[in-house]
């Protein structure tokens, strides 16, 4: 079977969700099925070095869609042209959207619904996109995917016509998130937080990952406990950064504040296996991959109690409402106090990490694949 896989988030220099799926899944189904062909096509050269496997090639052509008006080029002209060229059996796109131009059939994975919900979170033109493509998309699409069950229900309640074609593949994540040892996190610590325990909390921000409340409730926590407690705050600025960037102008507690921006994968690991615990207030989550990775690196989850991810963690978190900074702040002080919870989350992580599996998620995309071409 030749798959042409639209790998447009899959060449971004922030690996971040749609990234690590689309590279996730391709990578180990290629790995699975050595006598298929993976086209991997894209708008624009890789921003990084992505090592493929032999049965993977790339197939390049701009323009790089970069607003709505490329979007729909991208989709309609110049990927289903590429992949017809190639003689694809079937399409594969990671990220929402899909070809409504193609007789080629077309499996599209639909991670969450967050344009619907939180529709001022985006500019203008991409809420218009969303909303005029999404029933059509789904319609146009043979099968469809999404990262939870969660996503699913809500996937279904908004566009019925989704029931019936829609499946459940989980994210997942690699073997360089694990657990360190004592003397290793001591280390780490002393490198980032000059020696500090630290709260870190995960993903591009932007409006929707709540991180003023998050401000508001480590102040909450810092007032009570008087601690040297950090808190990290990792990832890229994303959009309409700004109410959070004066409200920490401003922090009482800004020293024990640090951004990192975005950072390879590497530290990544590092600072999520050494951290005290994960604090991941986000509105809403079609999955919550960062919650994933400090899990699988035996750290606890604090995390807001709605979306998808209690689906996720399970009891190894503890969960808050993430509209209350008192919440958010009143569930760092019960796992700061509490090292016998503390433990008791980071094996169950553990034990919930384990079955996130790319192998496992891969043999499913497969599968919906081949049935796609075969229905």
């Amino acid at each position: 079977m030749r798959i042409a896989i639209n790998y447009r988030f899959g060449t971004y220099a922030y690996q971040e969700g749609y990234a690590a799926f689309t590279n996730g899944i391709s990578s180990a189904m290629a790995k699975q099925c050595p006598e298929d062909r993976f086209l991997l096509c894209s708008d624009r050269k890789p921003a990084m070095e992505i090592a493929l496997e032999g049965n993977q090639e790339w197939l390049i052509g701009g323009p790089p869609a970069r607003h709505p008006l490329l979007w729909k080029y991208w989709y309609d002209v110049k990927w289903p042209r590429m992949a017809s060229g190639a003689q694809a059996d079937v399409l594969l796109s990671p990220d929402g959207f899909c070809s409504l131009n193609t007789s080629i059939p077309q499996v599209m994975v639909i991670h969450d619904l967050a344009f619907l919900h939180f529709p001022t979170f985006l500019p203008r033109t991409q809420q218009w996109y969303y909303r005029t493509y999404t029933a059509a998309f789904i319609r146009k699409a043979r099968r469809i995917i999404t990262v939870s069950e969660f996503s699913r229900d809500d996937i279904i309640a908004h566009y019925p016509a989704a029931k019936g074609k829609i499946e459940v593949v989980h994210n997942a994540t690699e073997s360089d998130f694990h657990s360190w040892t004592w003397e290793e996190r001591e280390k780490i610590k002393e490198r980032y937080t000059a020696g500090s325990d630290y709260f870190i909390c995960v993903g591009s921000m932007h409006p929707r990952k709540n991180l003023v409340n998050l401000l508001k409730g480590f102040s909450a926590f810092k007032k009570r406990q008087k601690s040297n407690m950090k808190l990290v705050i990792v990832g890229r600025l994303a959009w309409q950064t700004e109410s959070f960037m004066e409200a920490l102008r401003t922090f009482k507690f800004r020293e024990d504040v640090i951004l990192t921006g975005y950072i390879p994968r590497l530290q990544l690991t590092e600072l999520t296996g050494a951290a005290y615990a994960l604090v991941y207030p986000s509105l809403w989550e079609g999955f919550g991959l960062p919650v994933l990775e400090a899990m699988r690196s035996g750290v606890p989850v604090l995390a807001s109690g709605n979306s998808a991810v209690p689906e996720l963690a399970g009891t190894a978190a503890l969960y808050f409402d993430p509209y209350d900074p008192s919440s958010i702040g009143a569930e760092m002080m019960r796992i700061y106090k509490e090292e016998l919870r503390k433990k008791a989350m980071s094996q169950e992580g553990l034990i919930r990490a384990a079955a996130f599996q790319w192998d496992r998620s891969a043999k499913q995309v497969r599968e919906i694949l081949a049935d796609a071409v075969n229905s």
